[in-house]
């Protein structure tokens, strides 16, 4: 059993706000030494002296880049924390070569991700797209011959792009729909563990003509960047429906422009490239295309999911059990 240690909470007051109700707020003060756990929106802001003491940082959405300038100031942090996905923008090179602790709430974070993306699934299914984007909402898809026989959530193939934590769950959603056969393109994954989860490993171009809808849930990284372009999308079939709720960089976003705009294929957009779009983007002016704003991940009440991953990992590391979800530099070649 660790002593309660020195904890600072160090993301933006925004975040602060929308991830720490006054119930996790007490929970944090309970597992923090005396005096109460503190917040502040800047390290930089912070008095010295509080710095010199912190051995563990609580950090979210608007946390500072833990450098080498910043870890000198912080000569007793053991553990972060963080209360919100990936890390990347968090942690550099000067962090790694430190024998400091890191979590992550990735794993909260996919769940209101992986819940928009069925809920996306299967009304794309229905082809509900279309009357809810145009005034006549009394439109009938069922006779369009665009559409033919493929309306509805039977006899359908759902393409998952990226067997990350997002995708699994998507996967694992789909189980109660047997009517949707579910197929899983992923260099790095493991054909037993996505058969566990209720589907078949492809590899991507096999995997593309054969689906009515494409989900994307690989993470952004230089060798991701434009992997669905003009070939993978023209390998679709008519009347295929593309869903992106990882990352915009993903997507070929002028290629996926002509695939739509000439109505060949759907699109469901929870993440561009740039973000946002522009007002006069000619993809927010078409019909069969969706544009959110970036919503699918934690918000409102959600956001409590992460606060509670990272107190459940600072409850644990205090009681001196071993992390649930810890982040190694390793992780991050292939992760968000």
């Amino acid at each position: 059993m660790t002593p309660r240690p020195s904890v600072l909470a160090a993301l933006s007051t925004e975040a602060w706000d929308l991830v720490f109700d006054d119930a996790r707020r007490a929970r944090l003060q309970t597992l923090a030494a005396p005096p109460d756990a503190l917040h502040t929106p800047s390290l930089d802001a912070a008095a010295r002296d509080d710095l010199l003491r912190v051995e563990v940082l609580v950090t979210g959405w608007g946390a500072p880049v833990l450098d080498a300038d910043l870890l000198d100031r912080l000569p007793r942090l053991r553990a972060v924390f963080h209360a919100a996905g990936s890390v990347r923008g968090l942690v550099s090179d000067a962090f790694w070569e430190r024998d400091i602790l890191l979590t992550s709430a990735a794993e909260a974070n996919a769940a209101p991700v992986a819940e928009y993306t069925l809920a996306m699934i299967l009304l794309s299914g229905k082809r509900a797209l279309l009357p809810l984007r145009t005034a006549d909402a009394q439109h009938d898809l069922r006779v369009g011959p665009r559409v033919g026989g493929r309306i509805g959530n039977l006899d359908r193939t759902v393409g998952i792009v990226g067997f990350s934590r997002i995708g699994r769950r998507v996967v694992e959603l789909l189980r109660p729909f047997p009517g949707l056969q579910v197929l899983v393109a992923d260099p790095f994954a493991d054909p037993e563990e996505v058969a566990a989860a209720g589907a078949r490993l492809v590899p991507l171009h096999a995997l593309l003509p054969a689906v009515d809808l494409l989900s994307l849930h690989a993470p952004a990284l230089p060798a991701t960047r434009g992997m669905i372009g003009r070939a993978q999308l023209a390998a679709l079939r008519d009347g295929a429906t593309v869903l992106n709720t990882a990352r915009g960089s993903l997507l070929d976003h002028d290629a996926l422009l002509a695939e739509c705009a000439s109505g060949r294929l759907d699109a469901i957009l929870d993440v561009t490239d740039p973000e946002p779009l522009p007002p006069d983007h000619p993809l927010l002016h078409l019909p069969n295309v969706a544009v959110t704003p970036h919503l699918a991940g934690s918000l409102g009440t959600e956001a409590h999911r992460l606060a509670d991953a990272a107190l459940d990992e600072l409850e644990a590391w205090v009681a001196g059990r071993p992390p649930r979800h810890p982040v190694h530099r390793a992780d991050l070649a292939h992760s968000a």
